[in-house]
């Protein structure tokens, strides 16, 4: 067991350091435009927001239609941060971050103690309407810009800081989905009164994975905040949760990588079909619709991409030849 670990360490590492190399070292050396650059910052910061929802909607089962708001609540709370404190010293802006996405995870109890009583249908319709007072109340904030905006944020977030940001996130959430409480929480999805009967506390672990899921959130609303150097309330509206459960959808919900590759690809596909100014939103829809209706599961299913299993199925392959 401790080879097969070590194994799957070993190679993981390695493939992280490969990407790591070909995505870094050309935005370093400028030869990646800056165009190109912010696509990448968009796809970074989508992965989070994508893999953070999955958390209540894929691995705890909970649909919720609210997410963009904490990412507005860690958005303009790392904002603040930075405009009233300032950026003095290297550890600022991540403490900014740190900041903005604890302001979100304590909007996450706020909304998650009373809403999680309820499932389903009222679930949904409850973080719909937290979304839109959060919106609502950030348009009526003067101290924050109101609905004329925030302006002033330094634009910090830089690719090599979002990609290392994403990638200890994700391995966190990798962690956290492999370890007991993670079981506890899968169990709750399949079967909340068999969790009971087992002793499991349903309710820290649902107000747990919500408060996570809005902590990372906000993170992620941090590095836009300091992307865009702009915030407007409207960014974080309705349509931009749905954009996320959309990715989450696709992915496969239950699945971290498959979130991840949805967010990639939702991302790019805008901008891939932009020379069809005038048709590239249909296909786009029409993308979604067909992937719905001959892959309801979405890519990957609960399963997730594993770099040790094709390289163990390759190697066995290669013994049966």
């Amino acid at each position: 067991m401790d080879k097969k670990i070590s194994r799957a360490w070993i190679i993981n590492l390695i493939a992280l350091s490969a990407l790591s190399c070909a995505l870094l070292i050309p935005v370093q050396m400028g030869i990646i435009k800056n165009y190109y650059t912010g696509i990448i910052i968009t796809i970074l910061i989508n992965i989070l927001m994508a893999t953070s929802l999955n958390l209540v909607t894929g691995l705890l089962g909970h649909l919720a239609l609210g997410h963009s708001a904490f990412m507005g609540v860690g958005a303009y709370a790392a904002a603040l941060y930075s405009i009233h404190i300032g950026l003095t010293n290297p550890l600022s802006f991540p403490l900014a971050l740190l900041f903005g996405g604890l302001c979100a995870a304590a909007a996450g109890i706020l909304i998650g103690v009373p809403a999680l009583r309820l499932r389903g249908d009222y679930l949904a319709i409850i973080t719909l309407g937290f979304g839109e007072i959060v919106r609502i109340i950030m348009n009526n904030l003067p101290f924050i810009g109101g609905a004329r905006s925030l302006r002033g944020i330094p634009r910090v977030t830089t690719v090599p800081f979002a990609y290392f940001t994403v990638v200890l996130v994700v391995a966190l959430m990798f962690t956290i989905g492999r370890s007991r409480h993670g079981r506890a929480i899968i169990s709750i999805r399949e079967d909340e009164v068999a969790s009971v009967s087992s002793g499991i506390p349903i309710t820290f672990y649902k107000i747990f994975t919500f408060t996570l899921a809005a902590f990372f959130a906000g993170i992620a609303g941090g590095l836009y905040a300091h992307y865009v150097g702009v915030l407007n309330p409207n960014r974080f509206n309705f349509d931009r949760s749905i954009e996320y459960l959309v990715m989450v959808v696709l992915g496969g919900m239950g699945s971290i990588t498959g979130a991840t590759v949805a967010a990639i690809v939702l991302t790019l596909l805008p901008e891939v079909l932009r020379g069809l100014s005038n048709y590239r939103m249909l296909i786009y829809s029409l993308a979604l619709v067909l992937m719905m209706l001959f892959r309801p599961a979405g890519l990957l299913g609960t399963a997730e991409l594993s770099l040790t299993n094709l390289f163990r199925k390759r190697r066995k392959g290669e013994l049966v030849e």
